[in-house]
């Protein structure tokens, strides 16, 4: 069903004595899987001191925020989630489309939509959209500033699968954008603080077929803040444990089991090696709710599969715990990037912050943070889950743990659990593991009941 607000601009421009029935063809609905990005044409709502200003431009391109802000000498951030949802509200919709009347705040258009014939705008659902005549859509830009702002994502070619290039690529932007010096060691180059010492015992420990719940906790207890953390998590109405959780062997026996205690220990340990960053893009989902998610994601979906399919419980876990850990190192070794980076995600929600990554730094987060598993001698699977989480057409080495992690993300923004580009569940990757779209959704719906429960431990871990 068309928009009620896209019908009143149409109704409008059709009662205008300047055009005539004809020239003005019906909007009607498609399958967005049926239209190429090139004729997809995307608005976002951006501010600044000046006042409000609706920037229209191809999904098939990126928003430059900083050649934009040049060329109209200002200083526009993409509106507040608050304010944007505020004025959807006002209008009806659940997204705002690329048609500059709806609203009647100022526009400008990017000099690549002038060359579209045929022209597609969001309808506010995921998998529909509304074609547009030429002349309705020329109508309604009309009034409208038109200026050159947007780069096309074909010249944005990321590295998603030669890890190979990736310490070339990471010292690379190390030397341009920082004043750090490359050094024999990664870590140091990053000015990484060490790893904390329960983080390298526990990382030693999983080395050892024969390790002990006594070991295990024995390590946590000599970290105080990493005892009462398991403790609290432990001890969440998620888990209903019996009783009360007095110890971290008491997790370990009675609640979590060995590896799952390993597992959380090992991330907290290392997320806590660096600061969460101070600015994030607007609407963000926090480091560890996001981690927490993931990892409760990827062991939902475990559930669902088969013996045969599955992949180690554990590493799933662990390698959902620290999908994002590149986030934080981006943050701490490209502070002024960073945020700019930030701009750009927010003034581009069409597009996976891996493109928006490479375009500004010249390496993503994914890089990045596998890398950095790989100095501190993590598990291969978790290194290559890291690496490759975004590439469902991954096939190489450990390519269950990826490829599990790219099926969680997918369900995760299919669900707004998580940010992130909303995309259809990949068929291949369900083919992997034998599941069927209805299983997968139903894991995560059964997660869906738990969200107080799942905030309530993301908040404990965050401590």
């Amino acid at each position: 069903m068309i928009p009620a607000a896209i019908r009143k601009v149409f109704e409008h421009y059709q009662s205008s004595q300047e055009d005539s029935v004809d020239t003005l063809p019906d909007p009607e609905i498609v399958d967005r899987t049926c239209i190429a990005p090139e004729h997809i044409v995307k608005m976002v709502l951006m501010n600044d001191t000046l006042g409000r200003l609706q920037v229209i431009f191809p999904a098939d391109c990126m928003l430059d925020v900083d050649l934009l802000n040049k060329t109209l000498g200002r200083s526009l951030v993409a509106l507040p989630s608050n304010d944007l949802n505020s004025l959807m509200a006002q209008h009806s919709l659940t997204e705002l489309p690329a048609i500059a009347d709806i609203t009647g705040l100022p526009a400008i258009v990017d000099e690549r939509v002038a060359a579209l014939t045929d022209i597609y705008v969001d309808a506010g659902e995921n998998d529909k959209l509304v074609k547009l005549s030429k002349a309705f859509f020329e109508r309604s830009i009309a009034k409208a500033q038109t200026e050159s702002f947007t780069v096309p994502l074909s010249s944005i070619p990321y590295n998603q699968g030669s890890p190979a290039n990736d310490i070339t690529q990471i010292n690379q932007a190390i030397e341009k954008f920082t004043s750090l010096r490359i050094k024999k060691r990664l870590e140091d180059t990053l000015e990484i603080p060490p790893l904390p010492q329960s983080a390298h015992d526990i990382i030693t420990l999983r080395s050892n077929p024969d390790a002990s719940g006594e070991e295990l906790a024995n390590i946590i207890e000599r970290d105080p803040s990493l005892s009462a953390q398991v403790v609290s998590w432990a001890s969440s109405s998620f888990y209903n444990a019996p009783g009360t959780v007095r110890s971290v062997h008491d997790a370990i026996i009675r609640v979590l089991g060995f590896d799952m205690v390993m597992n959380l220990s090992m991330g907290l340990s290392l997320g806590r090696t660096l600061n969460l960053p101070s600015d994030e893009p607007e609407g963000y989902t926090p480091y560890w709710h996001q981690a927490m998610w993931t990892a409760l994601g990827t062991t939902s979906l475990i559930s669902k599969i088969e013996p045969a399919y599955r992949p180690s419980f554990g590493l799933s876990y662990l390698s959902g715990l620290l999908h994002n850990f590149g986030y934080l190192v981006l943050a701490h070794v490209f502070p002024p990037h960073f945020s700019l980076i930030c701009r750009y995600i927010e003034a581009n929600p069409h597009l996976d912050s891996s493109v928006i990554e490479h375009f500004l730094l010249g390496i993503t987060k994914e890089q990045i943070g596998s890398q950095l598993m790989a100095v501190w001698n993590m598990p291969e699977p978790v290194i290559a889950a890291l690496r490759h989480q975004k590439d469902k057409n991954y096939d190489g080495e450990s390519k269950e743990f990826a490829n599990l992690l790219c099926l969680t993300e997918q369900l995760l923004t299919k669900y707004n659990v998580t940010p992130g580009v909303h995309t259809e569940i990949s068929s291949n990757l369900l083919t992997q593991f034998n599941l069927s779209e209805e299983d997968a959704n139903a894991a995560f719906e059964g997660l869906l009941d738990s969200q107080s429960d799942i905030s309530n431990m993301a908040s404990l871990m965050g401590r």
